[in-house]
């Protein structure tokens, strides 16, 4: 089963930096099928990476997300303009669903709760040990690619 895994952030930015740190570990475990992509921000041109995938997880930190993360499924949300600076999964989703005329892969995002942002900052004390949480249940999404078991998985704030 193809993956595709997003990890986007800025490691100069202080936690921003937990969703390419998270990269990195699925990159140094080598998870088979795996195509993982890290950006600064989501681009309207990731949507093209998604064609082909059976399956999508998009790894990022946030400021108000329920510690030590949220996980849950998403959807396609149109309503995006070409000149977005922040685009979101569900943009991205919603891009490849116009683009290429139909839905994409079942799709998740895992966001750890971050509390530093600043510029030159290192990763907090807090960001680094939810790190370990995060990669528990990265290794356990390796270890069963189903989307259906994923969504039995989900948790934290669905509104994220």
């Amino acid at each position: 089963m193809k993956l595709v895994v997003f990890g986007w952030g800025n490691v100069s930015r202080g936690d921003d930096g937990i969703g390419p740190l998270l990269l990195a570990r699925i990159a140094e475990a080598r998870w088979p099928e795996a195509v993982l992509i890290e950006d600064y921000q989501l681009q309207l041109e990731h949507a093209l990476d998604l064609d082909g995938a059976d399956l999508a997880l998009f790894l990022d930190a946030g400021r108000d997300t329920p510690a030590p993360f949220a996980f849950r499924e998403i959807f396609p949300r149109p309503g995006l303009t070409h000149t977005s600076h922040a685009l979101a999964p569900e943009s991205v989703l919603a891009v490849f669903e116009k683009t290429l005329g139909r839905e994409p892969p079942p799709s998740f995002l895992l966001c750890v709760r971050g509390e530093s942002f600043g510029l030159g900052e290192g990763l907090s004390a807090p960001g680094a040990a939810r790190l370990d949480p995060a990669w528990a249940l990265l290794q356990r999404l390796a270890a069963q690619r189903d989307p259906a078991i994923w969504r039995g998985l989900v948790t934290g704030d669905q509104g994220l």
